[in-house]
């Protein structure tokens, strides 16, 4: 099992950028998949997660030509142009491709089967099979959880869906198969969430229509390659970003990391707790606004968290957790359930970590209520998760001594080279393999 060793940093400085976003280089992948001609990708991440992606287009016939780590070429096949996988398309660790995949291939001819890793194969799949059906799919699941079997149909019809709980990834995986469906498919968010798959299908020819909380589309039957440059994920500045906040000392400068307005609500909470950041927009990556980010230490504060604000950040949450826990004060976090259906039951994971630390909380079924004051010493299980681990590894910046975080090798899943750049901004970090269970 490879673990993380994490020690307390005096300063965090430099200026650097991060891989390139993960949403957005899924939705490039498949999008570009199913286009006319080809497709350029710039700034994809290389990460697991994107990778399990590429690998399940290439088995579907699609030619990929890799012309570096972060430069990928895709010969579009056209809606109908995919062919029948030989196996089961194995998403690995992510539920973002695993939904979108599924309603990319609800309206395919052939059928398909969808596998994931252990911790996939634990999370709710029936929130995007059930609208799918709606439309004419034919989908089961294994008691609500993966594998996804897909079988083949001619033709589905579209819908009108009102989502009971807010998720890009359904709503994306429905635009997807509204390509394939006869009239016009729309969905109603209860809160807006990322809008990276409606701006993107813009980007392939396929017009969206957007309208508050509701997103309408009638498929024009083609997609048109379109080169893709893909920004900085703010997700993985997140970490760094906090690092720089919790800091004694130092300036952390990132730049062109994506400022999409439906992901910059873990901006809106930090400076809500008091965080020093500066915003300073540097022109557009495609058709995403971009921005350089300069971090100072912060002396940060407890807050009540708007729940406007969590579909709007909510990967971003571990995070948060561990801002709240070396925050002055209480911090109260609610209306976050979804955590629960991530990569781990966040909610209960970073509780778990956070008390292992010696921080004074109460976990409720939404959320946490956190009294902020130090971080301590000891061994944290990260459930697995890629970003709990990296949240973790940014507290113990602040921490009383040494935190051992284990089970770390997802990391690579979103954030590919992040023990090398925390190392390069001042972060005291080691990777390491073994059970991880001596004391710190």
């Amino acid at each position: 099992m490879r673990y993380f060793v994490a020690a307390p940093a005096r300063r965090i400085e430099g200026r650097i950028r991060v891989p390139g976003d993960k949403s957005i280089s899924h939705r490039a992948l498949m999008l570009g998949a199913i286009a006319e001609g080809r497709t350029e990708v710039k700034g994809f991440l290389p990460g697991a997660d994107c990778l399990a992606t590429l690998s399940a287009l290439e088995a579907m016939g699609v030619g990929v030509t890799r012309h570096d780590d972060t430069n990928v070429g895709i010969d579009g096949v056209g809606l109908r142009g995919l062919r029948a996988p030989m196996r089961p398309l194995d998403m690995g660790n992510s539920g973002t491709a695993m939904r979108l995949m599924t309603g990319m291939l609800a309206g395919q001819e052939f059928d398909s089967t969808l596998i994931g890793d252990q911790s996939l194969s634990r999370r709710p799949m029936e929130r995007v099979a059930q609208p799918l059906r709606l439309m004419g799919a034919c989908i089961e699941t294994s008691e609500g959880r993966p594998p996804l079997r897909i079988s083949g149909r001619s033709g589905l019809t579209g819908v009108h869906y009102e989502m009971p709980v807010a998720s890009a990834q359904v709503k994306s995986a429905v635009l997807l198969a509204g390509l394939f469906a006869r009239g016009e498919t729309s969905v109603r968010e209860p809160a807006i969430t990322r809008d990276h798959m409606e701006r993107m299908l813009e980007t392939f020819g396929q017009p969206v229509r957007r309208e508050a909380d509701l997103v309408r589309l009638v498929p024009e039957g083609v997609l048109r390659a379109a080169d893709v440059d893909v920004p900085g994920d703010l997700s993985s500045a997140t970490f760094l970003m906090l690092a720089g906040i919790l800091a004694p000392a130092g300036e952390l400068v990132i730049d062109r990391v994506g400022i999409n307005p439906t992901r910059t609500g873990i901006l809106e909470i930090l400076r809500l707790m008091g965080a020093d950041i500066e915003v300073a927009e540097a022109g557009r990556a495609g058709v995403e606004p971009v921005a350089r980010m300069t971090v100072h230490p912060s002396a940060l504060r407890g807050a009540v968290i708007p729940a406007a604000l969590v579909p709007l950040a909510i990967d971003e949450f571990p995070a948060v957790f561990v801002a709240a826990a070396l925050a002055a004060g209480v911090t109260t976090i609610s209306g976050a359930q979804e955590l629960r259906h991530k990569e781990s039951d966040r909610i209960a994971v970073m509780t778990a970590g956070l008390r292992a630390l010696g921080v004074d909380l109460a976990e409720t079924p939404d959320g946490a209520r956190i009294r902020g004051g130090t971080l301590g010493s000891g061994v944290v299980d990260s459930g697995g998760d890629h970003r709990v681990a990296m949240a973790f590894a940014a507290g113990a910046v602040r921490a009383a001594g040494p935190v051992r975080i284990l089970d770390t090798a997802n990391v690579a899943t979103s954030f590919p080279g992040f023990v090398e750049l925390s190392g390069q901004v001042g972060m005291d970090l080691a990777e390491c393999e073994g059970s991880g269970a001596g004391s710190s």
